[in-house]
């Protein structure tokens, strides 16, 4: 994989639905406490069948060239060799959950 380019996967939840993209470029961003992605890979489908969730991301992210991710909101980050289909998948109790105010990363301490 050192002659190829690197590919991401994140894995990270937004409005109570989980999201699974594959990125080229993925970097601490220079807000503070955000990722940062960009460069979007998207499954080109070669077969009649489309996947909704798949589509629906393609038009979220359409002229999106970075975005950033809250560090509190990313569940897992693979280097991958393969792409796979993005997709979205729904949380379970989406009604009964309840979105957490993010604690400080960085919090100081008196001497």
């Amino acid at each position: 994989m050192a002659n190829e380019e690197l590919l991401y996967r994140i894995q990270f939840i937004s409005n109570g639905e989980r999201y699974e993209l594959y990125v080229k470029t993925l970097m601490q961003g220079s807000l503070f406490g955000f990722v940062e992605i960009g460069d979007f890979v998207w499954d080109t489908h070669t077969s009649v069948v489309l996947d909704p969730s798949h589509e629906k991301l393609k038009s979220e992210f359409s002229g999106v060239t970075k975005t950033y991710i809250p560090m509190h909101n990313v569940l897992r980050i693979d280097a991958v060799n393969k792409k796979g289909s993005a997709k979205i998948t729904q949380l379970e109790n989406k009604s009964d959950k309840v979105t957490v105010f993010p604690s400080p990363i960085y919090t100081p301490t008196k001497e």
